[in-house]
């Protein structure tokens, strides 16, 4: 029986924990899998609960942070040594940037016969300076060459890595898309709407607008606000914007929010609050209750590898506007299901979300192929199977090259 160590950067909420889950729960009986992750962090909504619901007990490393810190990685290392020394793995597949660079280094010093690394999104701009920028592409680059396959999780993620940031040749990589259980979006959906739209105070004639992730300088909240704001000058519809989600720039968006003119309300998850411009709900856990409540979801990312929200907003059938970043040209349907904006560009996006905002005939139009597309796509099974010829394809290699133990 294949033994698979599989770490997770941390247990916070977003598309890596799913990802992680089911390929821990799901996969043919044939395999073992012990799942790993870091801590949260205290501006983050935990994502344990997920792994949990699903009948697995996780390993939390509480040194494995967001940050950098050389005596918590060190801590964190010679744990997930330990880990492997006791479990014996014959497959470590690491997920995302601080899980890949410890996990790895812990798997190539022990001689594991597979390891796996799968990019997620990747910290290669839009998130630290040159210097430090060159520093971590060097670590990538040399990790590549100790891992026996890299997974992007798009054509376009994939391209960036291998023909742009040259992380390793094209034979490394593998394209594997996420895989989620998507049919709880397309659940109950009008009771949905009406509870969200009674709890926040919604009229039927307001279009609401949201944008759901955390609160992160790479997320680029601060054009959502900027947009709102024009898009309200230029638009006799009365435009209600959304904030879900929570983290360290919130006081300083409720401020621009003042700055441009928008009243704010502010609610602790799915509780009511007062009418305003922009409402900041924190994190809500339950997702599938919000999206159809909303009549846009938008996305102003800097940089992205696959957002979660955008497939979960196409399963429910609700109309994207959002930056062409990352590998979300290849999670939508650009002009059917999603527009696409310049990246950073607050006038661009309102021109793609005026159109969208003012005709409740387009947004009807783009809200019909979302289901469709996603639901085969990026649903879990097909993960499961995918990474279930990759691994027994890995694993045959190390046999033949005499790296699997009897």
């Amino acid at each position: 029986m294949p033994r698979i160590l599989r770490i997770i950067n941390r247990f916070n909420l977003g598309g890596p924990t799913y990802n992680a889950a089911y390929l821990s729960r799901y996969m043919p009986n044939d395999y073992e899998t012990l799942l790993v992750g870091g801590l949260k962090e205290d501006d983050e909504e935990s994502s344990e609960y997920i792994v949990r619901n699903l009948g697995i007990e996780p390993i939390v490393i509480p040194e494995m942070r967001r940050q950098l810190d050389a005596k918590s990685d060190m801590v964190a290392y010679r744990k997930i040594m330990r880990l492997i020394r006791d479990f014996k793995p014959d497959i470590v597949h690491t997920h995302a940037s601080k899980a890949g660079t410890v996990g790895r280094l812990a798997a190539i010093r022990s001689n594991v016969p597979v390891i796996v690394h799968t990019f997620h999104g990747h910290v290669f701009h839009s998130y630290f300076g040159k210097k430090q920028t060159k520093m971590f592409l060097n670590i990538e680059r040399g990790l590549a060459q100790h891992t026996s396959q890299i997974i992007a999780i798009s054509q376009k993620q994939k391209d960036e890595l291998c023909d742009t940031f040259k992380i390793a040749p094209e034979e490394k990589f593998t394209i594997i898309p996420l895989g989620f259980d998507l049919q709880r979006f397309t659940e109950n959906k009008q009771q949905r709407r009406d509870d969200f739209r009674k709890c926040y105070n919604i009229d039927d004639d307001e279009v609401a607008i949201g944008i759901v992730g955390r609160l992160a300088p790479v997320k680029n909240h601060k054009l959502f606000i900027d947009a709102i704001a024009k898009a309200k000058k230029q638009t006799d519809k009365k435009l209600r914007a959304f904030v879900i989600g929570d983290g360290e720039l919130k006081p300083e968006l409720i401020a621009l929010c003042a700055k441009r003119g928008l009243s704010v309300a502010e609610t602790d998850g799915y509780e009511p609050a007062a009418k305003a411009d922009v409402t900041f709900t924190s994190w809500i856990r339950n997702v599938e209750v919000v999206y159809p409540g909303l009549d846009i979801v938008a996305m102003t990312s800097l940089n992205e590898g696959t957002p979660v929200s955008l497939i979960e907003a196409q399963a429910a059938n609700v109309p994207i506007v959002t930056t062409n970043v990352g590998g979300i040209e290849n999670i939508v349907l650009p002009g059917d299901t999603a527009m696409l904006a310049a990246n950073g560009d607050a006038d661009d996006f309102v021109a793609k979300l005026l159109p969208v905002a003012n005709s409740a005939d387009l947004r009807q139009q783009m809200s019909v192929n979302g289901w469709t597309y996603v639901k085969d796509k990026f649903h879990y099974t097909r993960l499961i199977s995918d990474m279930d010829k990759l691994y027994r394809q890995l694993l045959a290699d190390a046999e033949n090259r005499g790296r699997l133990k009897s």
